[in-house]
């Protein structure tokens, strides 16, 4: 149950994506013959007076369709309400109606969340935590009385802060004085001792003592106290996450070699979703959200195929004062999808190889 509700997951929010270029271009009067979730071969389809309902054989996303795509349309290509015969804005709307969809969409997902099951909020707390003992990269921490669970608040008397900057200056301090006693202050429970550790000298040349550091960070759950306050605390995890998300993809861009391989697929993601659902609602709220600023943010990327590179063509169109030659455009857009496709299908291949064989 816990896939099918990931597999749901995904679905509702491609539908919520594909719902906004829909109604957009129904408010605007703008012609629209088909409405499809996923390519290739469709699995069901209804024909209703108008437009062509789908749900098709490849879990890839979806499109909406217009009559200026069908070279057999009947309506005639001087037709008003022909996309392409609309102004340059009302072009721009429809094309960034769905990412608008999935950005508002995980802003009430989020605000909804935080009204009912309540939101998870790290809190970070000064000092740094030993979530493990690594006797095999070396025995001095557990021979000097540290444990799981521990967390480092001082080192030499020094108090540590909060974050990241606790992690590093510990980090530092043990690297940088091998065969050199170093006091660490811990918090066991509720009870506050003293170690000494003198960190081996590892083949780096740098001092260690085997253990793993990571932030001091505790969840806490956050609940709304009436409606206004829900909506501020909805915009404020939504303006965090994407933030988070932005900074992941400039991160991508910049290191791409070295993070390439941390891209997923639908595959993973249903994975993940799964685990999520497994261990509680509230949880499958929060990633549907993430997911759905990831819709967005992937859809507003200016490549061919995606939302954004149609905001492109429509950008040079209106540079030039007229648009680009129709055969450029669907030759631009065609390569687009197939790579698109092509790199879904390899992703799809590589994560079931990796679950399969973990």
């Amino acid at each position: 149950m816990s896939v099918v509700a990931a597999i749901g997951v995904l679905a509702l929010l491609v539908l919520v994506h594909e719902l906004g270029h829909f109604l957009v271009a129904r408010l605007l009067g703008i012609r629209v013959s088909q409405f499809s979730l996923g390519f290739g071969p469709a699995l069901w389809s209804y024909q209703g007076k108008e437009v062509q309902y789908a749900v098709r054989a490849i879990p890839l996303g979806g499109y909406v369709g217009f009559p200026d795509d069908d070279p057999n349309s009947p309506i005639s290509s001087q037709d008003p309400n022909l996309l392409r015969n609309r102004p340059i804005q009302d072009r721009a709307w429809v094309m960034s109606a769905g990412v608008l969809a999935n950005l508002v969409f995980a802003y009430i997902i989020l605000t909804t969340q935080v009204l009912t099951a309540g939101l998870p909020q790290l809190v970070y707390q000064p000092g740094v935590r030993v979530p493990q003992i690594a006797v095999e990269m070396s025995p001095v921490a557990q021979r000097a009385g540290l444990k799981a669970g521990d967390v480092i608040v001082a080192v030499d008397g020094t108090p540590l802060p909060t974050g990241k900057a606790a992690v590093d200056h510990v980090v530092q301090t043990i690297q940088s004085r091998p065969n050199q006693p170093v006091r660490l202050e811990l918090q066991r429970q509720e009870t506050r001792l003293t170690v000494t550790v003198v960190p081996e000298l590892a083949p780096s040349g740098r001092g260690r003592i085997g253990v793993q550091l990571q932030e001091n960070v505790q969840v806490q759950i956050r609940h709304a106290r009436h409606l206004w306050d829900g909506i501020g605390l909805g915009a404020q995890e939504f303006y965090r996450l994407l933030s988070s998300t932005l900074r992941g993809y400039w991160e991508l861009l910049q290191h791409f070699q070295q993070t390439a391989d941390q891209v997923a697929g639908p595959v993973a993601i249903v994975a993940m979703g799964a685990g999520l659902a497994q261990s509680g609602w509230e949880n499958l709220l929060q990633f549907s959200a993430l997911i759905s600023i990831n819709l967005a943010v992937i859809n507003i990327l200016p490549l061919p195929a995606l939302d954004g590179g149609q905001l492109l063509l429509l950008g040079i169109e209106a540079l030039r004062g007229r648009p680009l030659p129709p055969k450029l455009q669907e030759s631009v857009v065609q390569t687009g999808l197939l790579l698109l496709l092509g790199l879904g299908v390899f992703l799809i291949i590589r994560d079931t190889v990796r679950l399969v064989g973990s």
